[in-house]
């Protein structure tokens, strides 16, 4: 069985359980709670930025050494990880698919291809980092809130029989050559050199990936920057519950955004997270005192946040594409035309 039909069925069963906890809940009480938040909810579109921003700072650290002339601005980094993050989150591409676009668009500022892709590389490999210590976090505070660790010991088991494929992907990428073997591999499956093989530049990226590594300092700069954005992001959880009628603490938004969190890392082959955020929301709502129809309201809200802030992204990311397009065509034209 392909791993994209394991991806897809496990997307509609996500589906299911996701339709069966608002029917459960009762689809009334949860409008009640969305009509009774209203339209302030749009402050949650904006508010998102923020926490994106400090996640695009720590990229542009990992970044800055290969484009001193600043090409790569804050602001174009801004809407390619907007463009990513609606990608992963929106579209049928995996966790990866994302990552792909975002090389593709930074490599239009001239940088080059193999040094964008070790940036993003270690940028995603960071925030696997930053997933672990942010759940550690969020289950410290609920096990603080709740006094009960047993309550969280599935997912600290789970955490903690994952752990050892960061650590190895850590040091593989560090000591090993896996782009150069994987390009190798590939010209022996093509039968020699080839247009992916190319795209992949093997030897180039582990070199930059080397690079990455040999400077401890911005890697550190980085992990703080998206440790930051992952603080922050939960203050939307904060800030919807107490639209949506249900006030908490930022202790425990933090705890429950965090917590669910580990749980979509854990269960990554939902696309989207289909019924696993609202299962978790749910379930460590629950442990704060969170009523279910306020913990499924508050994944729905989320849900249409995503919608809001990603499809202009995708928008604007296919009108980029068009005019490259056609501004290549048009150029292409003028070259075949004959001199007047």
């Amino acid at each position: 069985m392909s791993m994209k039909l394991i991806s897809y069925i496990a997307g509609l069963l996500g589906l299911g359980v996701a339709i069966a906890l608002v029917a459960h809940q009762g689809w009334g009480e949860i409008v009640t709670a969305i009509d009774r938040a209203g339209w302030p909810l749009l402050w949650l579109l904006p508010f998102h930025v923020l926490p994106l921003l400090f996640d695009v700072i720590g990229w542009r650290v990992l970044i800055a050494p290969r484009d001193p002339r600043r090409q790569a601005t804050l602001p174009f980094l801004f809407w390619v990880a907007s463009i990513r993050e609606a990608s992963n989150r929106l579209l049928p591409v995996a966790n990866i698919g994302g990552e792909i676009i975002g090389i593709r668009l930074v490599k239009w500022r001239g940088i080059g291809g193999a040094a964008t892709a070790a940036s993003v590389i270690m940028e995603v490999l960071l925030t696997l980092v930053n997933q672990y210590l942010f759940t550690a976090l969020g289950i410290i505070l609920l096990i603080e809130l709740t006094s009960d660790i047993s309550a969280f010991s599935t997912v600290i088991s789970a955490l903690a029989a994952s752990l050892p494929l960061p650590i190895f992907l850590i040091i593989l990428l560090r000591h090993g050559k896996v782009f150069s073997r994987l390009e190798g591999f590939a010209e022996k499956l093509l039968g020699g050199r080839s247009t992916l093989t190319e795209l992949i530049d093997g030897a180039n990226l582990d070199q930059e990936i080397r690079e990455q590594y040999s400077r401890p300092l911005r890697l550190m700069v980085a992990t703080g920057w998206q440790f930051l954005g992952y603080v922050v992001g939960s203050f939307e959880t904060w800030l919807a519950l107490h639209l949506l009628g249900y006030p908490i603490s930022v202790w425990d938004a933090i705890a429950i955004e965090a917590v669910t969190q580990a749980l979509r890392h854990i269960i990554f082959v939902v696309p989207a997270g289909l019924g696993v955020q609202e299962g978790g929301l749910v379930l460590f709502g629950n442990m704060i005192g969170l009523p279910p129809e306020a913990s499924v309201a508050l994944s729905l809200v989320k849900r249409m946040r995503e919608i809001g802030f990603g499809v202009p992204a995708l928008i604007s990311w296919q009108w980029a594409e068009a005019r490259r397009l056609y501004a290549g065509s048009s150029a292409r034209a003028d070259s075949g035309r004959p001199p007047l």
